[in-house]
């Protein structure tokens, strides 16, 4: 699926398509919906640059065995591992 923003919307939030998208990934990872590794893939970042992104935010990452399992498997399947 496909989620297409009009310009005029990412004009008036004066935001780059690249933050916005760093933005929802953020959103995504904070309300338990995906995995960190899930939200940098789809911020095109890193895992290490997605977690300095949500320090710089105060965003503290909640971590336990099954999460740690989710971004191996998330991992492998980026094929990053």
């Amino acid at each position: 699926m496909s989620i297409v923003i009009p310009n005029e919307i990412i004009k008036a939030t004066g935001k780059s398509e690249k933050l916005l998208q760093l933005e929802l990934a953020i959103i995504m990872f904070r309300d338990y919906q995906v995995s960190s590794a899930k939200a940098a893939n789809f911020a095109s970042l890193s895992l290490i640059e997605f977690r300095q992104e949500l320090a710089k935010r105060n965003i503290f990452v909640n971590y336990d065995s099954l999460d740690f399992q989710q971004e191996i498997q998330t991992l492998k399947t980026l094929g990053e591992l």
